[in-house]
């Protein structure tokens, strides 16, 4: 089996992407929709894009940390599943705005609520229709040294500190106006 390798930089075959992929700025997050931190973090990424606009690629790649969340690998399934209908970016802002109910029955309301069919959504994530795509981002991130959520890298390197949005955009504009 090979092993899946993704830069730190958004890829256009791979990743979900906001903004031109050739943007001057780039933003890779690395993320677990049941975790608490990464829907804070979320609601900094909405700012930094608003900042930033078409200057920003941002790109979003699972790490469902399944030992301490129960629901995040099915919440992952359930983002991928409306992917595959065009629909990834309004699947991922449900989810992080409703962290709290995460249970099947609460994803497929929420594919319901945008118009997708629920039980295509709940039979591809029950059978692990999108596992294979998942494991590449998770697989990504341990050859990129994440180990939790949320992970960003900055311009292809990796972001410390606590996430905040005038550090984030700091680090995204320096050396690039």
């Amino acid at each position: 089996m090979s092993k899946a390798r993704l830069s730190k930089l958004p890829v256009k075959e791979h990743d979900h992407i906001q903004g031109p992929i050739d943007a001057p700025c780039a933003l890779v997050e690395y993320g677990d929709y049941q975790c608490p931190y990464c829907g804070d973090a979320h609601e900094i990424v909405k700012e930094v894009q608003e900042r930033l606009g078409d200057k920003l690629c941002f790109a979003f790649r699972n790490f469902p940390l399944v030992d301490i969340h129960e629901h995040a690998e099915h919440a992952a399934e359930a983002a991928e599943s409306a992917a595959a209908q065009g629909r990834f970016w309004e699947m991922h802002a449900l989810l992080f705005e409703n962290q709290n109910a995460l249970d099947d029955d609460d994803l497929a309301g929420y594919a319901a609520e945008l118009g997708l069919d629920p039980k295509r959504i709940m039979a591809e994530v029950e059978s692990g229709a999108h596992a294979a795509r998942i494991k590449k981002d998770l697989i990504s991130g341990e050859q990129n040294e994440v180990n939790g959520t949320p992970t960003f890298f900055v311009n292809g390197k990796f972001f410390e500190g606590e996430p905040n949005v005038e550090d984030l955009v700091a680090a995204l504009t320096e050396n690039t106006e």
